[in-house]
């Protein structure tokens, strides 16, 4: 338990940093209007394909032996790879509501 409030106390900085991006994470999040929501979820998607990408790049370089790290890069690779799917699914979805219905004749 000491070890754990030597480390919150040590990185202080950090933890503020890490409350202040996610209060501001939500509150931009929430007021991002739905027309505007496909732009930013392509761009979304393109950083997930980076996060992809560096977690295949990662697991390259981790000792044989390292399961620990061959499985974190491995969550990371399936996590990343759902959420990029994930984003291409929402924003086809978000897409067809732009789209006109045909007319009924």
């Amino acid at each position: 338990m000491e070890q754990l409030l030597n480390y919150f106390g040590e990185n202080m900085e950090m933890i503020y940093f890490l409350i202040l991006a996610v209060l501001l994470g939500v509150e931009v999040i929430s007021n991002v209007p739905a027309i505007l929501h496909t732009p930013l979820m392509s761009g979304a998607n393109a950083i997930h394909g980076v996060v992809v990408v560096g977690a295949i790049i990662v697991m390259l370089h981790a000792a044989p032996d390292n399961y620990l790290a061959l499985t974190v890069g491995f969550l990371a690779v399936v996590m990343g790879t759902l959420n990029v799917v994930g984003g291409f699914v929402v924003t086809d979805r978000m897409l067809e509501m732009f789209k006109k219905k045909p007319k009924k004749s």
